[in-house]
């Protein structure tokens, strides 16, 4: 196992980090840009196996991975954790694209940086990560499995880009006017951001 000793410190278990990223360097600075804003890092790996296997077994409050990684890649570490235990996850990539979103909002990745990672983007994304989680959560209650809710909340975020463009809000605002409307209209929140969706084709 390729990892680092947390510092030993009082921050809370709300605080928790799992950092999983195969080069040294960047390992060691994203862990203390996260230190440094106070969260407590538990391990540091450097492959995807190691990954899944430390955010089993210590159950961590936020998870960190890397996309590009040995043995298995962010993307697919992250759908063998949220089958077990879903997690916010934030995936550290080289680059963004239509394609490597889609298959983050799959595997339950709540959101991502693009590298260089520094203490100024990570708090704001994870403010977002456990938002989105919080989201996430509660569109779980709805639905009968972990398969559904990963296929409803690819609507869900498609739906919230559409409210927040056409209605200049934040992302926060757009899902709670999502819920509103799905409480208004004793509607599934799926219905709801598939009925936004097919409007959206039309105006």
């Amino acid at each position: 196992m390729t990892a680092e000793p947390a510092m030993k410190n009082d921050i809370d278990n709300s605080k928790t980090v799992l950092l999983a990223e195969d080069n040294a360097t960047t390992r060691r600075c994203i862990k203390a840009h996260l230190e440094l804003i106070g969260y407590n890092v538990l391990e540091t790996v450097s492959n995807g196996e190691l990954a899944v296997e430390m955010a089993l077994q210590l159950k961590p409050s936020l998870i960190i991975l890397d996309f590009k990684m040995p043995k298995l890649n962010g993307i697919e570490a992250a759908k063998l954790i949220n089958a077990e235990n879903p997690t916010p996850i934030i995936l550290i990539t080289g680059h963004s694209d239509d394609k490597l979103t889609e298959e983050a909002i799959e595997a339950g990745i709540t959101t991502y940086l693009v590298k260089p990672v520094t203490k100024k983007q990570l708090v704001p994304s994870i403010k977002l990560a456990y938002a989105r989680f919080e989201q996430f959560r509660a569109l779980s209650n709805e639905v009968a499995s972990l398969s559904d809710a990963m296929e409803t909340r690819k609507l869900i975020e498609k739906a919230k880009g559409i409210l927040m463009q056409r209605c200049s809000i934040g992302e926060a605002e757009a899902f709670k006017l999502l819920q509103s409307h799905s409480q208004k209209e004793n509607k599934k929140m799926k219905e709801i951001a598939n009925m936004v969706i097919d409007a959206s084709k039309i105006i």
